[in-house]
């Protein structure tokens, strides 16, 4: 049976194309959605962006027949706007104090009480609108295309119990036959031995060779850091490949995602000259998002919001406490060309060739927004995602939602991209404790 489904304005400017994710069901877009949406048209932003995509969509099905009676959908299923013609302030159920929200919740009670035998759900990415919603009787649903929730999230390794005399023979001749066929590329193994946990070793699959081999090993690291857990190996694997053009690594603060990344970076960079820079952002403020008419350079509008990634530079550079009095940073790299700080706002309709672009705190990116990024790579392009899906900061996505997931969950069986979850702190003991109680 069919089902109505009534759209909130930060399901449209999530993602636009959610007009068309509801098959044979009947869309129903509250007039106030349009208007909130207009208020963003104009921005330089991804909202923007998405704003007036929304507003292209709706002109088009306008032109093949009337918004307001219902427009066929190409899924079988139709669209139209619809406004309320309730009194808000006089029903006592509503708030007048959360303007489009309740004129939104009316649209949905509308609809749920014209066509009684038809479901109604709003749907909806704010949690307390839910509940508004829930508690006049209307269903209600976040928007979730697809949705994967972090304890099913592909970690990028499988333990595989073996015996020591496989384990031996897979150090002596570098390779073990992969009886199963059902890996994904990329993904690494760690062989265990039931018999004596001690006894063990690190692979990867290889599915084109049918088998599980070596890992690279860093016996003198990557400028001076070198993996401590396996993890981290795994990650160093990853991120010095390079027929590995796209990295994603998730964990919790202090597990080294950063540190790898920009160490990575600087070895196949500065030293191997296999790209022509480092390109590092942090989406604080999310894509599209201006920096504002403060003065200063691009580096110095950035510069409070990349505080992290400079702390990591001069950690590796081995910049002292008399260094930084002497005048020495980061900012060295930076003046070389072999690092650069860009914003994220300004790398849509870019060609970004030969270079290593790290994206740093990515969970706080919608998948459209990562798209928007990925598609910037031209030929020789590495890009590196990195974050840790349990601290969101941006209100439209959560943890199971997020760009970095669903990057993770669609790649997964792509020969050219890789992932790791890291899971054990080094950044310090305090760290990792703060990171596991709190």
């Amino acid at each position: 049976m069919k089902k109505n489904f009534v759209l909130d304005t930060n399901v449209l400017l999530h993602d636009p194309n959610a007009l068309h994710a509801f098959d044979e069901n009947n869309v129903v877009v509250p007039i106030y959605v349009i208007e909130e949406i207009d208020n963003f048209k104009r921005d330089l932003s991804e909202l923007g962006r998405a704003a007036r995509t929304v507003g292209r969509i709706l002109d088009q099905l306008r032109k093949e027949g009337s918004l307001h009676a219902g427009v066929k959908l190409e899924n079988g299923g139709s669209l139209r706007v619809a406004f309320t013609k309730r009194q808000l302030s006089t029903v006592s159920a509503f708030s007048t104090s959360h303007g489009a929200d309740t004129a939104i919740l009316a649209v949905a009670l509308d609809v749920k009480e014209e066509n009684a035998d038809i479901q109604t759900v709003l749907v909806t990415k704010d949690v307390n609108l839910r509940i508004r919603a829930d508690a006049l009787g209307i269903s209600a649903d976040d928007f979730d295309s697809e949705k994967v929730e972090l304890e099913e999230l592909y970690s990028g390794m499988v333990e595989i119990e073996v015996s020591g005399e496989e384990i031996d023979l897979f150090y002596a001749q570098g390779f073990l036959p992969l009886s199963d066929p059902y890996y994904f590329p990329n993904e690494f193994v760690h062989l265990k031995n039931s018999a004596n946990p001690t006894h063990a070793a690190l692979g990867k699959i290889s599915l084109e060779e049918q088998k599980i081999v070596t890992v690279t090993r860093f016996k003198d690291g990557l400028w001076g850091v070198r993996p401590r857990n396996k993890e981290q190996t795994f990650a160093m694997d990853l991120l010095t490949n390079d027929e590995i053009k796209l990295v994603t690594l998730v964990g919790k603060a202090g597990t080294g995602k950063t540190l790898l990344a920009i160490a990575a970076g600087l070895q196949k960079t500065a030293e191997e000259a296999i790209y022509q820079r480092i390109l590092v952002s942090r989406p604080i403020m999310p894509l599209g998002k201006d920096i504002g008419y403060l003065p200063g350079s691009i580096e110095e509008k950035v510069s409070p919001w990349m505080q992290p990634i400079f702390d990591n530079v001069e950690f590796l550079m081995g910049i002292s406490k008399s260094d930084k009095k002497n005048g020495r940073s980061s900012r060295e790299l930076i003046d070389l060309g072999i690092i650069q700080i860009e914003p994220l706002t300004y790398i849509r309709g870019r060609s970004i060739p030969n270079q290593y672009l790290i994206v740093d705190e990515a969970q706080n990116l919608t998948p459209h927004e990562v798209k928007t990024i990925l598609t910037r790579a031209a030929e020789g392009t590495k890009i590196i995602l990195t974050g840790d899906p349990y601290q969101i900061d941006n209100p439209y996505i959560d943890s199971t939602n997020n760009g970095l997931v669903t990057t993770v969950n669609r790649f997964k069986g792509e020969k050219i991209a890789g992932h790791v979850t890291l899971v054990k702190g080094e950044r310090s003991a305090l760290a990792e404790l703060a990171s596991n109680l709190l």
